[in-house]
């Protein structure tokens, strides 16, 4: 594959269909990028966009869907399950093929400060692009979410953004902007409506409560529509290599068992490494010595 990038942007947005379209419409107008994948959550009140190209093409097409995103959500009106602050809440940039994490660091750094510019919008640098330490990880730009940061950004120097105005923009908040590996979006419904298991179980698998190695975990409530409601493990998988989706759902499994109730589905957000979905295969089959060679697809392309 030769150098993309990726771009996954998430925008607040999940319960209006024709407002998500606006966005990717926006985003896949742009020539040489690829819109590879959208969704939308209406419980978390978010979509995420997946496209793909040259740094150039990628960044023209994620200034296209901030531009269009900040016309069409107003935060002051926003609800949902999941941690935000703006109405394009994260923009993280993503190497492919023989693209290196040191070119999504400076393209964040770029794009960061550019739309900070052109939209009067603050800017907060995470993840590899981090440029301050505490920073690095999203949980902290985005602690106290959108209604706090409204209060602290303009007297609380830790909360100044790394570009833009020390004000949230009227209608779009603010944003965070990074650079990363590719994540797994993963989320694991439990057979429940009981949201503090989904929150003790989230707790317990992620990383910084002590957990498992480069997991990411909430609890939350889905409530959708004439359904029932289901409490659900919200995860992201920062590295699947040191920790797989198949030990994820195995141990949210056990914990779920213990407390009396089943893991009744799981929901993979996006897009996934094919190694990782391969990964889960020959965890559930038992089989030893697995290859990508063994897939026939991937040996087909690969011999091309």
């Amino acid at each position: 594959m030769p150098g993309l990038i990726e771009c996954v942007p998430n925008f607040s947005e999940g319960r209006r269909p024709e407002v998500v379209e606006e966005i990717v419409g926006a985003i896949g107008q742009i020539d040489g990028v690829t819109v590879l994948d959208h969704s939308r959550d209406e419980t978390h009140n978010r979509s995420v966009v997946t496209f793909a190209g040259n740094a150039e093409n990628v960044v023209r097409a994620a200034t296209a869907g901030v531009g269009r995103a900040l016309e069409l959500i107003d935060m002051e009106q926003h609800v949902g399950a999941h941690p935000r602050i703006g109405a394009v809440d994260v923009i993280p940039f993503v190497p492919l093929g023989t693209s290196r994490i040191e070119e999504c660091v400076d393209l964040a750094r770029r794009f960061g400060e550019q739309i900070a510019t052109r939209f009067e919008l603050p800017v907060y640098l995470y993840g590899e692009a981090a440029l301050r330490p505490n920073r690095k990880r999203l949980a902290h730009v985005r602690r106290g979410q959108y209604e706090m940061l409204r209060e602290e950004i303009a007297t609380n120097p830790d909360r100044a953004p790394d570009y833009g105005p020390s004000k949230l923009h009227a209608r779009g908040g603010a944003v965070a902007v990074g650079a990363r590996k590719p994540l797994i979006a993963f989320n694991i419904n439990l057979r429940t409506d009981d949201l503090a298991l989904a929150i003790k179980i989230a707790n317990t698998i992620r990383e910084s409560s002590g957990g498992m190695p480069a997991v990411q975990a909430m609890g939350v409530l889905l409530e959708n529509p004439g359904m029932p409601p289901m409490a659900q493990v919200s995860t992201n998988l920062v590295d699947w290599q040191r920790t797989g989706i198949a030990t994820v759902v195995r141990e949210v499994r056990r914990l779920a068992r213990e407390a009396g109730t089943e893991v009744d589905h799981c929901e993979l957000i996006g897009l996934a490494p094919t190694g990782a979905l391969l990964e889960v295969a020959a965890d559930t089959l038992g089989l030893t010595d697995f290859s990508a060679d063994q897939a026939l697809e991937l040996r087909l392309a690969r011999d091309r």
